[in-house]
């Protein structure tokens, strides 16, 4: 064995020794709130239909029927019949509002909307959306967004010549809608709730359960499947139940965690557990380097007698070839982390991305104890 590579597996040996593997770390105490929601609390989708205004031309064409259409519905709405037909204007543009609606939203609180161009608009660059009704799928109007949009890009076109930033066609209003109606809460009393967690894993549901049991004592709370976690309100509390529920929110439990090794080979990102374990392995990687260099060198000969017209100065290429192969060796003993792995490869010198086909490479190889995902 070269006396480099022997050093290099000396180093891996006490990088890699079972004294900085040590024990499972124990997981972090959580809130309940943290890992899990009640069932039906979530947000809905609002959407609608509005034109964007103050277009510096850049709106669409005035070919668009849809555009002219509902140009020429605005106006009618302040006495003035104007044919679609005899809208001509770059200054208009036809979007699509989107919302979302808050569980527990009420009149006149606001949320943010998100403006994109349905027509051929080259740039929202500073529009204003005008009144524009939100709906949910069941047809019924729930917010009216308006206002001046903020769009993160821009986008300037002149004599064939285009300069552009980002999606200068979509932009956003923060608060920009305001809620007309809420959604309708139940009015029978309160009996029980169900969390469901984030994540599903029957440890978690289990744990969840008898930490309610636990901390709020009795019998109150039950592990249906690994998602849900039923919780029965006692009687004292279910008239008015949000003292209970704020109780129930803030109990503390420790969820378990799955073994998983994220990859993102677009960017060269590797993300994993600390506690990911790796059997017993040996892991080599190699790399092969080949330059060729090419040197153009001048030749002056030496005439003696005189000068001879028949020899002149020549110019000679040499090549130069270099071939070197760099050797990465090491031996994982058993109880080692993919935290382990990683740090020692990276002191190393060896790229992410080669990291990368190590972690592919020790998973087929059935070293790795954890689910690897690649996106």
């Amino acid at each position: 064995m070269p006396i480099a590579r022997a050093l290099l597996l000396a180093c891996c040996s006490v990088l890699l020794c079972p004294l900085a593997a040590g024990a499972p770390v124990a997981g972090e105490a959580m809130r309940a709130k943290d890992i899990a929601k009640i069932q039906g609390w979530r947000e809905n989708a609002l959407v609608g239909y509005g034109i964007v205004t103050g277009l510096a031309g850049t709106g669409d064409a005035p070919g668009n029927r849809a555009t002219r259409q509902a140009l020429s519905n605005v106006l009618s709405q302040f006495n003035l019949s104007v044919a679609p037909d005899q809208v001509q204007s770059r200054n208009v543009a036809a979007v699509l509002v989107a919302a979302q609606l808050p569980p527990f939203a009420r009149p006149g609180d606001a949320v943010d909307v998100t403006i994109t161009s349905i027509g051929d608009a080259r740039s929202l660059v500073g529009g204003s959306l005008l009144l524009a009704p939100l709906k949910a799928p069941n047809g019924r109007i729930y917010a009216l967004a308006q206002g001046a949009l903020s769009v993160g890009g821009y986008r300037y076109d002149a004599n064939g010549n285009v300069v552009q930033k980002n999606h200068p066609t979509a932009g956003a209003i923060p608060g920009g809608a305001t809620i007309e109606a809420a959604l309708p809460q139940g009015a029978t009393p309160l009996t029980s709730v169900t969390f469901v967690l984030h994540e599903p894993d029957y440890t978690t549901a289990a744990r969840l359960a008898e930490a309610v049991n636990r901390q709020l004592g009795g019998e109150l709370a039950e592990a249906r499947d690994a998602s849900g976690v039923e919780v029965q309100l006692p009687e004292a509390h279910r008239e008015h139940p949000v003292a209970f529920l704020a109780l129930l929110e803030n109990v503390s439990v420790t969820p378990d965690r799955r073994a998983k090794v994220v990859i993102n080979e677009r960017t060269g990102t590797v993300v994993a557990g600390g506690h990911v374990r790796i059997s017993s392995i040996a892991v080599s990687h190699g790399e092969l380097r080949v330059s060729i260099a090419s040197e153009t060198h001048a030749v002056q000969p030496l005439v003696l007698g005189g000068s001879n017209p028949a020899v002149h100065t020549a110019l000679v290429r040499n090549h130069r070839v270099d071939v070197s192969e760099g050797e990465t060796a090491t031996f994982l003993r058993g109880g080692n982390t993919v935290a382990d792995l990683v740090q020692a490869l990276t002191r190393m010198r060896i790229g992410t991305r080669d990291i990368i086909s190590v972690l592919r490479a020790v998973k087929a190889a059935g070293a790795l104890h954890a689910e690897l995902i690649i996106q």
